[in-house]
């Protein structure tokens, strides 16, 4: 089973949290895609931008954080972060 953690954090405290499960036979990056817009869908938030530096941070670790910078819209918390903890 796949299981994405998404977080939003303001002031280095989380005030929102999700997890999303996926059991589908989609590729790994599907599934990332997939769980990031349920969570957005979730937080009423715009799709934020995957920047070069998200994606590497994600590669090495993953989990990354989206700031002001990855989203179209104003945010009106610090970031958002996703995390995957079980594939």
């Amino acid at each position: 089973m796949f299981r994405l953690w998404g977080k939003v954090f303001k002031d280095n405290k989380m005030i929102r949290d999700t997890v999303i499960c996926n059991t589908s036979d989609d590729t790994r990056t599907h599934k990332i895609f997939h769980a990031l817009e349920e969570i957005c869908h979730e937080f009423d938030l715009s799709k934020p931008i995957w920047l070069d530096a998200t994606i590497e941070d994600f590669k090495k670790h993953d989990r990354t954080r989206f700031y002001q910078d990855n989203f179209m819209d104003c945010i009106d918390f610090d970031y958002l972060e996703i995390h995957i903890i079980e594939e």
